[in-house]
């Protein structure tokens, strides 16, 4: 504003000065028509008096003053008088009709007498007011007396009276160039107009000077108009100059507001770009390390500084050796540096250790990248350094929990095996329990038979003994199956068909069906491949399976007992062969709350089972890539099905 306010006053004291300028060359100019009239009207005195050097007659004076106002428009009659003013002769000016035809020359005698009394009382030249003559084409003319009186030997001896008209005298007395653009007037004290000549022109900015004609006898105002024309409010080159540049000014001075504000704006997102950096790099627990091409340490944050123990002004421009290196270890960090300034740094990251001020050391990790300036040259290598002390310390601690997890776990394989040995050597045990009972129940019998049974009784014994090899055989092999599922090993597997594995558990499961009283039934889809699969642990599956599902319709007032086995081909999105195998009972189902965690170890519904069973069937069938799960039978019972990869198709013979 205060810049704006002073721009103004620049423009308007140019427009007062431009102004001014105008002003003083009129007024100037109106001094100089003053004087050039008054050195005209001088110079007419002495050609007046020039008429009466030669002591002229009235009729050589009449010839000669005729020639004489030839010569000066400015007079419209010449008179020569006594001194009792009577005229002794005249001469009126051939350029105009004579001017006193129409009223006489005696309506002027009072202005001639008062002009002759003030020359004789100035023994000069004098001049009479002006007055106004009419002329006979309607118009009119201002004109004024000049009197000279005539001495001759120091007596009076006449008067010459030239008769001046005053618009001829603005026309003939004064220079041509002040009226060629400026308009020229005699004007009276009050402002009227007596003459005017010049350029009539009207602008919207008139300039006025006047200027004083004094005159023996009679005073007259000199007026100078002077027009300017729009535009106003530049009158000249000057000042539209100035104001152009004030304006020009103004603009660059908006523009520098401008730029000052997005300097400012620019300085602030800076100050906070530069304070949030700065936040950021206090608070980061990797140290930083910039270095220029020389090797020279140009920069640390905070956190180096707290890593090596040394401030920022004992490591800034120091070269190598560096302050933190072990004393043992510079010749070989020296040679791994040089091998890095040269470009060859690894930007995987290099472990590296470091001493500390007091002298202790730890292990570090350094990456290094080039250090890159805005115009993409490299200018030296930025290093991010992390402590990893701690680290090598987690890793020393989990190494060692690692020792004893597995510890524990070869403890706790003991107890899963002995877990699954106790509940998978149940069902065989049991059966060579059950034959051996038998076999002893038959020698008992035996005793009082005669003869002729014995053959019969044989029979049956070694049947019974061939059965308790079988189970015996059977044990081992679960006691091996469960050492083999423990260690996690690949379990040996072989194309078994499905029948197979459902005659090979049928003994057992028809052993305990006749205790419960419950009906057996087997469906087999036609022209079913193979089982891949390991032949034991499969049919303890099934084996399980088929004895949950017979307790579970071991309920008083349950009329349809049957247990159903069934075997068909799985659908599989991936085309692969899958056989499914489904254990089906009629029983009551399972509750809700049950099923949830059915599959849980150690989770069991039966006051004498372990929890076990389905959680170890769930494993042996997702060992073999199947899954094992169970759905509700409409009307009522449960279907555990899983499935198994089918083997893939042998070539023929």
């Amino acid at each position: 504003m205060l810049v704006a306010a002073l721009l103004g006053m620049l423009v308007w004291l140019a427009v007062r000065y431009e102004i001014s300028q105008v002003q003083t060359a009129l007024e100037r100019d109106t001094g100089d028509a003053v004087s050039d009239i008054r050195g005209a009207l001088t110079r007419n005195v002495q050609g007046l008096q020039s008429l009466y050097a030669r002591s002229p007659t009235p009729g050589s004076w009449t010839v000669e003053a005729a020639a004489l106002l030839h010569e000066h428009r400015e007079w419209v009659r010449l008179e020569w008088r006594d001194p009792g003013l009577t005229v002794l002769a005249q001469v009126d000016t051939p350029y105009r009709t004579p001017v006193f035809d129409r009223l006489g020359r005696e309506n002027a005698r009072s202005d001639v007498a008062l002009a002759c009394a003030a020359a004789r009382k100035f023994n000069g030249a004098a001049y009479s007011g002006s007055y106004f003559v009419p002329l006979s084409d309607g118009l009119g003319l201002e004109v004024m007396e000049m009197c000279m009186p005539l001495v001759t030997a120091g007596r009076l001896s006449g008067y010459v009276v030239a008769t001046y008209s005053l618009q001829d005298m603005l026309s003939e007395l004064i220079t041509k160039s002040y009226t060629r653009s400026q308009e020229v007037s005699f004007t009276e004290p009050d402002g009227t107009r007596l003459a005017l000549h010049g350029t009539v022109r009207r602008g919207n900015r008139v300039f006025t000077a006047q200027q004083l004609l004094d005159l023996p006898g009679n005073t007259l105002v000199l007026r100078m108009d002077g027009w300017r024309g729009a535009p106003d409010l530049f009158p000249n080159v000057l000042t539209a100059l100035v104001t152009a540049m004030s304006i020009a000014l103004v603009l660059v001075l908006v523009l520098l507001g401008k730029d000052m504000r997005r300097r400012l704006k620019a300085e602030h997102d800076l100050a906070d770009a530069l304070a949030f950096r700065k936040a950021m790099e206090d608070s980061l627990v990797t140290g930083l390390r910039a270095r220029d091409l020389a090797g020279r340490t140009t920069y640390v944050n905070p956190s180096f500084c707290r890593m090596v123990g040394f401030s920022a002004d004992e490591l800034l421009g120091r070269g190598t050796p560096a302050p933190y290196w072990p004393p043992e270890m510079a010749g070989e960090y020296q040679k791994r540096q040089a091998i890095r300034l040269a470009g060859n740094s690894p930007r995987e990251g290099v472990e590296s250790v470091f001493m500390r001020k007091d002298g202790s050391r730890f292990p570090v990790l350094i990456i290094e990248a080039p250090l890159i300036n805005v115009l993409g040259k490299q200018t030296g290598w930025m290093s991010a350094l992390l402590d990893i002390s701690e680290q090598r310390r987690i890793e020393e601690l989990s190494r060692a929990s690692q020792d004893r997890l597995q510890a524990t776990a070869r403890l706790a394989t003991v107890g899963e095996m002995a877990s699954l040995l106790s509940h998978e050597l149940n069902q065989p045990l049991a059966a060579i329990a059950s034959y051996a009972t038998g076999s002893i129940n038959l020698l008992e019998v035996a005793q009082g038979e005669p003869a002729q049974a014995m053959p019969h009784t044989l029979s049956d014994l070694h049947m019974a003994m061939g059965r308790i090899a079988e189970q015996a055989e059977r044990a081992g092999k679960v006691i091996k199956s469960v050492h083999d599922f423990v260690r996690r090993r690949d379990q040996s597997r072989e194309a078994v068909p499905a029948q197979a594995l459902l005659d090979d558990i049928m003994p057992l499961v028809q052993l305990q069906a006749r205790k419960l009283q419950v009906r057996v039934v087997m469906q087999l889809e036609g022209g079913l491949p193979d089982a891949l699969c390991d032949r034991t642990m499969v049919e303890q599956v099934l084996l399980n399976l088929a004895r949950n599902a017979m307790q579970a319709m071991d309920l008083p007032g349950l009329r349809e007992r049957e247990l159903l086995f069934r075997v068909r081909r799985a659908a599989s999105a991936e085309g692969n062969r899958w056989l499914e195998f489904a254990v089906v009972d009629g029983g009551p189902g399972i509750p809700d709350e049950v099923a949830r965690q059915l599959f849980t170890p150690f989770y069991t519904t039966k006051t004498e089972g372990m929890g076990l069973g389905l959680s170890l069937c769930r494993t042996v069938v997702e060992q073999h890539g199947g899954y094992l799960d169970f759905t509700p039978r409409v009307p009522q019972g449960t279907v555990f099905r899983f499935t198994l990869p089918a083997a893939p198709d042998r070539p023929a013979a």
